[in-house]
């Protein structure tokens, strides 16, 4: 589970660009996982408006809502975007029986800058381009010269030109409401790491295996 840098919640267009310039900052932090102690969390302070348009897979009325906090240049949440949600979208998402939102928690610079490209990627795209971000991060989060030329061939494919990919990431306002739902996320919600999942409220204790999430989930469906 990658750790929580010191990162600057100030962060400015100008910031982003020469960070994802340079380097992938502190995408290698904290590769050895840690369970964190499970926590509740008030439902409806969970779900209210964080600023920005909800990025959800599922019916509005499952009975069981997931909500992921994740990284875009985070490890263990790239493993378990390949790996685990496919099944779990398989075994309860597809049946209508939750509903998962992903939220963006950048832990550095280019973390945010990719989250800044998947939410200007369009209608319908923001979540595919994050799987495919995901599926291909050894080829972009880790390329340590130069990884915007790596993320801008991967922005191609959802249709990105070279103009409309640098007017994303100088789009300050996205920029701050990212930063603004990370805050939220932080102090309200004690994340201090990804990924980290509620379920129903209640945050995943151990690791983000299909074993785990069945264990918090099953009971959920079975209640009243």
């Amino acid at each position: 589970m990658s750790k929580q840098p010191k990162f600057q919640t100030s962060l400015t267009r100008r910031h982003v660009l020469a960070a994802t310039a340079g380097a992938a900052g502190a995408a290698g932090l904290g590769l050895g996982f840690a369970a964190q102690p499970a926590v509740a969390v008030e439902q409806a302070k969970l779900m209210a408006d964080t600023g920005l348009p909800e990025l959800t897979v599922g019916p509005a009325d499952a009975k069981v809502t997931v909500v992921e906090y994740a990284s875009m240049t985070c490890p263990h949440c790239a493993r378990f975007h390949n790996d685990v949600y496919p099944q779990i979208k398989e075994k309860y998402i597809d049946s209508g029986k939750v509903r998962f939102i992903f939220r963006e928690f950048p832990l550095d610079n280019l973390a945010a800058a990719a989250s800044m490209l998947a939410r200007c990627s369009g209608e319908g795209k923001t979540l595919p381009l994050i799987s495919v971000l995901f599926s291909k991060i050894e080829d972009w989060a880790f390329v340590r010269d130069k990884p915007v030329p790596a993320l801008f061939e991967i922005a191609k494919q959802a249709g990105f030109t070279k103009e409309s990919f640098e007017t994303c990431l100088k789009d300050q306002s996205l920029l701050d409401k990212i930063l603004a739902q990370r805050k939220k996320a932080s102090d309200e919600f004690g994340v201090t790491s990804t990924p980290t999942f509620f379920i129903n409220g209640e945050k995943l204790d151990g690791g983000p295996t299909l074993e785990a999430f069945s264990k918090a989930i099953d009971p959920l469906l079975t209640e009243g």
